[in-house]
């Protein structure tokens, strides 16, 4: 790679993080229209960095483009959210068990923290919390999915785990299944630390269902 192609790779990247970050976020909800020059500014890139940006968050699902619209941020439909439930209770718990037989003592302890970190917001519940949460949740399953030693699923996963993040699916839970989803997160790290991959797996799964059915119970 040259140093022209290394710069243009590097600010299709800044691009490409100020809007999936403002998509996370809520700055850019869904439907809204996204103008190459305005994520040009707010990314203090050009324009040429931001299409190959356009191009990637629409690959990932986080945005769709016409040729009379441009760039629009995704609506999800209790259908889209449906699929990506069952897409994560079947490759999800494929990534648990391959992780269980791969992960690593230092990987073990980040995984612990993340889980310990979300259990404490679960029970103390302060102001900005479900965005915490959220955010512990999203970096919990895509680094479970990073020890499976499975690159291409990895790949697959970052917009399937932070679908849930984008609709702030946490703000439905209640107190009980707060703690519940964060019981499961511990219980995923044990058996993760005992490397036992049926363990793994089967929490994982029961872990994504109960999330499901969180988002399906009337508010």
């Amino acid at each position: 790679m040259t140093e022209g192609e290394g710069a243009l790779a590097r600010a299709a990247e800044k691009a490409y993080l100020t809007v999936r970050e403002r998509i996370l976020s809520g700055a850019y909800p869904a439907a809204a229209r996204l103008t190459e020059q305005e994520i040009a500014t707010a990314s203090g890139v050009s324009r040429t960095p931001v299409r190959e940006a356009l191009r990637r968050l629409q690959a990932e699902g986080y945005v769709t483009a016409s040729a009379n619209q441009g760039a629009v941020v995704a609506e999800w439909t209790a259908e889209d959210m449906n699929d990506v439930f069952e897409l994560r209770a079947l490759l999800e718990p494929y990534g648990a068990a391959r992780a269980a037989t791969r992960i690593s003592a230092e990987g073990i302890a980040q995984l612990r923290e993340l889980a310990d970190s979300q259990y404490r917001e679960s029970e103390i519940r302060d102001a900005g919390f479900i965005e915490r949460l959220g955010e512990l949740n999203s970096r919990f399953h895509r680094l479970v999915q990073a020890f499976s030693g499975n690159v291409r699923l990895s790949k697959l996963m970052p917009v399937l785990v932070e679908a849930p993040l984008v609709l702030k699916t946490f703000a439905r839970y209640s107190p009980a299944e707060l703690l519940r989803s964060a019981q499961h997160h511990l219980e995923i790290v044990s058996a993760l630390e005992a490397h036992d991959a049926e363990w793994a797996a089967a929490v994982m799964r029961a872990h994504i269902l109960a999330a499901q059915g969180s988002r399906r119970r009337p508010l």
